[in-house]
């Protein structure tokens, strides 16, 4: 494409596209390179951004990269990772640090920093997301100190001659309120002009999605997430309905009615090519007995092809006349591991190997492979989609099942030393955040289950520490009032945690169990835990919409905890966040009446234990628990 461009080099992060997509949301064309790229890829650039990424500079394994890029005249911006490389490649010194950021911090920048052209209109201090381990120890040549915080004493460096500049935070993330000024100021520093809009977005997907159909038609998997329907409405608005098909699979893992009501709102619309297929059988057996999340996944995964192949053959569709289509978007890809530098932080069911083998036969097309969340709403809003359709929660393929979490109901020993350990890391955290009469009568205790987080661009899977408050009577516990809080505490319990990677509250305990009555039990993704799970689910919801609160929160997930004092019971966990583009997110907060009828309705079902509240940030963990 024929025009000017920041490029942005990719060393793997979790974070890297989003980078890209904040220069195009400001105007500014952006593309995404390897770190190893030729020289030519920067034919047209007026700027480079290096990535931040999963690894250290000083270790052998590290993303091969152009060291000629340096001898570019072209302003520089180091993020992270990238911040250490150009210290690292300039002479400088880049190690552990003290004391790992992860979440917020605040940079306070010094003289320089106030008369730094990065830094034009930038508050002195300023809240920036920090997601790191390592730190810059000392200058590389030519180098000067403009920003530090509290534990990062090379936060923010430049050396203005040679217009390079190097951040430890993350700018790209809407938790640095103030980095689009950054970026824009960056911008003008490379010297860009505005040349990039959402029309030209549409056009490009439109005109790609002609491209790679060539004379196919289409078949796309509908869940009846934003994600999958923008893509369907694009497909059509390409092809034509004619040429385009929708196949929405019920595969026993919707929530309560969604079936149904997905139907009803495509047909509302005015979309008559699509058909629905009760599949719940076979994908509660190819699930069958699974307790680990990436296997759950992938047996999700395959099912869908194994689904499909099912149904071309029944509506005797010619597989040479046929592609198939994905809602993927790029998070679910980088969370893949789907770029060269990229870690693995869990598995999309849409990145499984069969899917894999068709796109390597370039017979998949993913109309919305290179946007995100906020970026496909916006699309789906201009192609004329209301907001039914547009402003749902996310909803994935593989739906309640990755909400389900599964155990053989045995915890090994290396479990047992884990928690102990986990335990002993909680009860060394200070917690001073809560109010005296919080606080004294609060406990603390780490649960016996494991999920997925992400910290610095790594995969973890560790456990939850709990807090419970007092006692209100009939199992209902204290919840705290203030949230920034509850936010405070659970960032340091979490921060630089070995063991611990989310924070719960407890709001709920059936008034009859001990403590000691709650265990790990035997417990896998059946109709059974999955309809109490819908039950759970459709409280919180229907709550939610009747008090207006729905499309104040990004997504709502209930996760069913096989912790139970009986097989037959769960414990639940209420996990609301609140992200425009999926990458971080802030938990969401209720209103102390809401927060109060939701558990209370909650706490009435028979087969209810317990129920917590997930009070953690991405990162470090992620939105869901698998």
């Amino acid at each position: 494409m024929n025009r000017s461009k920041i490029v942005v080099l990719d060393f793997g992060s979790q974070y890297a596209h989003l980078i890209a997509k904040r220069f195009r949301a400001m105007g500014y064309y952006s593309e995404i390179a390897l770190p190893s790229a030729d020289l030519s890829v920067f034919e047209g650039a007026k700027g480079v951004v290096f990535s931040g990424g999963p690894s250290s500079v000083y270790e052998k394994d590290v993303p091969e990269f152009n060291a000629e890029i340096f001898g570019l005249d072209l302003p520089i911006l180091g993020l992270c990772y990238g911040h250490q490389l150009m210290a690292h490649c300039h002479g400088g010194k880049v190690g552990k640090a003290d004391v790992g950021e992860f979440g917020f911090a605040e940079l306070e920048l010094n003289d320089s920093g106030k008369s730094s052209p990065l830094f034009k209109g930038v508050s002195p201090k300023t809240q920036v997301w920090m997601s790191h381990q390592d730190g810059v120890l000392s200058l590389g040549e030519g180098f000067e100190v403009i920003g530090t915080t509290k534990d990062c004493p090379f936060a923010a460096v430049q050396n203005l001659s040679k217009k390079r500049f190097g951040l430890q935070c993350h700018c790209e993330v809407k938790d640095t309120p103030e980095g689009n000024k950054i970026f824009k100021n960056f911008a003008d520093i490379c010297g860009m002009e505005v040349n990039w809009d959402e029309d030209t977005v549409l056009q490009h997907i439109l005109d790609t999605i002609k491209k790679d159909a060539k004379d196919k038609n289409v078949l796309l998997f509908l869940s009846g997430g934003v994600d999958s329907t923008v893509a369907f409405a694009l497909l059509n608005k390409a092809l034509g309905q004619e040429r385009v098909l929708g196949l929405h699979i019920d595969n026993g893992f919707m929530r309560k009615n969604e079936s149904k009501s997905v139907a009803e709102s495509y047909k509302k619309f005015g979309f008559n090519n699509f058909i629905v297929e009760d599949a719940s059988e076979s994908f509660l057996n190819a699930i069958k007995g699974l307790t680990d999340p990436q296997k759950k996944r992938m047996a999700v995964g395959e099912n869908f092809i194994t689904v499909r192949d099912r149904v071309v053959a029944a509506q005797k569709l010619n597989e040479d006349d046929w592609m198939l289509a994905q809602g993927t978007l790029y998070p679910d890809i980088i969370e893949s591991g789907g770029t060269k530098n990229s870690h693995t932080i869990k598995t999309h069911h849409n990145r499984v190997d069969g899917i894999q083998k068709l796109i390597a036969k370039g017979l998949i097309i993913e109309p919305l492979k290179d946007l995100y969340k906020d970026e496909v709403r916006a699309m789906g809003k201009k192609l004329g989609l209301d907001d039914q359709l547009v402003m749902r929660h996310p909803f994935p393929g593989p739906g309640l099942s990755i909400n389900v979490l599964c155990s053989d109901g045995n915890f090994t020993e290396k479990d047992k030393e884990e928690l102990v350990k986990a335990q002993d890391e909680l009860n060394k955290v200070t917690i001073d955040q809560f109010c005296a009469d919080c606080s004294a009568s609060m406990s603390r205790s780490v649960l016996p289950v494991r999920s997925v987080g992400v910290q610095g661009d790594f995969r973890t899977y560790r456990f939850p520490a709990c807090l419970t408050f007092k006692s209100e009577g009939d199992g209902f516990y204290h919840i705290p009032h203030i949230r920034e809080k509850v936010e405070g505490a659970s960032s340091s319990i979490t921060n630089g945690a070995t063991y611990l990677n989310r924070t719960v509250i407890k709001l709920y305990q059936k008034p009859s169990l001990k403590d000691e009555d709650l265990k790990l039990q035997e417990g896998y993704c059946d109709r059974r835990r999955l309809d109490q799970l819908r039950e759970v689910d459709n409280i919180v919801l229907t709550e939610l919409h009747k008090n207006n609160l729905y499309n104040s929160i990004f997504q709502h997930l209930t996760i069913d905890l096989p912790y139970a004092s009986t097989k037959e019971n769960a414990s639940f966990v209420l996990r609301p966040v609140c992200s425009e583009d999926v990458m971080t997110a802030r938990f969401a907060w209720f209103p102390m009446d809401i927060f109060k009828e939701i558990v209370h309705k909650i706490a009435e079902l028979p087969f209810v234990d317990a129920l917590y509240f997930d009070a953690t940030n991405k990162p470090p963990a992620t939105f869901g628990w698998e």
